[in-house]
């Protein structure tokens, strides 16, 4: 049978057994479409089934998450945790709580992080939890009460040996040390057993920084392949949470032009660059982001674009840092006649299959998030060797560790994947890498 026709009946197969799960599917065949003539040509993968194996989690556990508010009003909510791969070590993923989060984008996302862990080399494995809970508008003490109650399942589940949940969307440390706090008194134990953590119990430097830091790393690695800098670049950049600010600020500290941000409500541009100061004041602001990027339009001297997009103004680089598919195909062709050089990915899967395709004919090197935003989890596991050593590593050290690992995730890339024209796929390459070494210790530790 040919590999062609091969692919389109696994397709089929894993689109029949998980129905209407678009971002799990999309995340399947970003990887299989890379990776399956590698997976035939390896025998022995082929025929312990690696690849339909990791087309499942180890295990979905979901429950009720029960609590009361300020008023005295019982809330019903579902908690999950997607233990997808621990073949290469403990679980280690995020938590995210969002009215949207759902069983299928949990998969997707813990699918996702399977691989972007391999490519760090450390010893962890993919997962994802969260809840469709909406803290938008509550107070500590609900946020508090929640974070405690979905603990309360949670902890049966996790460990430092076992699953290291960490911070995602609306879960920073505020909301850590809430379940972090609630673990601890039920295990009866001071363990490793979350990340991002506050630094007075167990936290690491660098951890707020890294995912955004690290994709100005990989970014770097990027241009230097063509021998430029990031020095002179002007970048779009979406988002305005963690990641984008983080990325915005080492992009400027390095020399670049960083003209946007964006929220769900719209873009703020400034054509001659966000100033420094305010993407270092945002991040202490507490305000609505739209809030915030109005305010920095005004002191900044930029422009508020309501129900816009930063992917039609003109830049050089496009820094997707929000969500995923937020960069569709009508985006990526506006980015490309606008004459970006450059994409990568801040957050996971932003780039619709359609985005990508059209990158790709475009010969615009497109880097996705399993690479790019791979410096979080990164720090993470590096707060998972300081908690188990009772040490604390200074910033110069972790900042160091994390410049190596990205540096070495770009190599991972690069590898097997550079044209003759010089032009490198590395969404490719980062598939392969990690897939490579995800079914290497699938295999060898036999069916089950």
């Amino acid at each position: 049978m040919e590999n062609d026709e091969s692919l389109e009946q696994f397709r089929q197969w894993v689109k029949q057994r998980n129905p209407g799960e678009e971002e799990f599917l999309q995340a399947i065949d970003d990887v299989a479409g890379d990776v399956f003539s590698l997976y035939r040509e390896k025998s022995e993968w082929y025929d312990a089934c690696v690849l339909p194996r990791l087309c499942e989690a180890d295990r979905i556990i979901s429950f009720r998450v029960c609590w009361e508010d300020d008023n005295g009003d019982i809330h019903v909510n579902r908690g999950w945790r997607v233990q997808y791969c621990g073949a290469i070590g403990p679980y280690k993923g995020g938590i995210r709580f969002h009215p949207t989060v759902n069983e299928s984008i949990l998969k997707f996302l813990a699918f996702e992080q399977t691989f972007k862990n391999a490519l760090t080399g450390l010893p962890i494995g993919g997962g994802k939890g969260g809840a469709d809970f909406d803290p938008r508008g509550r107070s500590d003490r609900e946020i508090m009460r929640f974070c405690q109650a979905f603990m309360d399942e949670l902890y049966r589940h996790i460990g430092e040996n076992t699953d290291v949940p960490a911070g995602d969307i609306n879960v920073g440390r505020r909301e850590i040390g809430y379940m972090f706090g609630q673990y601890r008194r039920l295990a009866n134990t001071f363990s490793g057993a979350l990340t991002g953590k506050d630094i007075e119990f167990g936290g690491s430097h660098v951890r707020m920084e890294a995912t955004g830091y690290g994709l100005v790393y990989f970014l770097r690695c990027m241009l230097a392949k063509r021998d430029e800098e990031v020095d002179g670049q002007v970048i779009a950049i979406s988002g305005a949470g963690n990641v984008a600010l983080h990325a915005a600020l080492k992009a400027g500290h390095l020399g670049a032009t960083v003209v946007s941000l964006s929220s769900s409500k719209g873009a703020l541009y400034c054509k001659n660059g966000i100033p420094q100061e305010l993407i270092e004041e945002a991040m202490d602001h507490r305000a609505g982001s739209t809030k915030l990027l109005t305010r920095m339009a005004d002191a900044g001297g930029g422009e508020w674009h309501q129900g816009a997009r930063p992917w039609h103004f003109p830049c050089d680089i496009a820094l997707p840092c929000a969500t995923q598919n937020e960069l569709d195909g009508d985006d990526a062709r506006a980015l490309i006649e606008n004459g970006v050089t450059l994409v990568a990915e801040g957050a996971n899967m932003p780039c619709t299959a359609e985005a990508v395709e059209a990158f790709h004919k475009a010969c615009v090197p497109h880097a996705p998030g399993k690479a790019s935003n791979a410096g979080g989890v990164a720090l993470s596991g590096l707060e998972m060797a300081q908690n188990a050593s009772f040490t604390r590593w200074d910033q110069e050290r972790l900042n160091q560790q994390l410049l190596e690992i990205m540096q070495d995730i770009h190599r991972q890339c690069i590898a097997d994947v550079e044209g003759d024209d010089g032009y490198i796929n590395y969404h490719r390459g980062a598939n392969l890498a990690a897939f490579r070494r995800v079914a290497s210790a699938v295999y060898a530790q036999g069916i089950g």
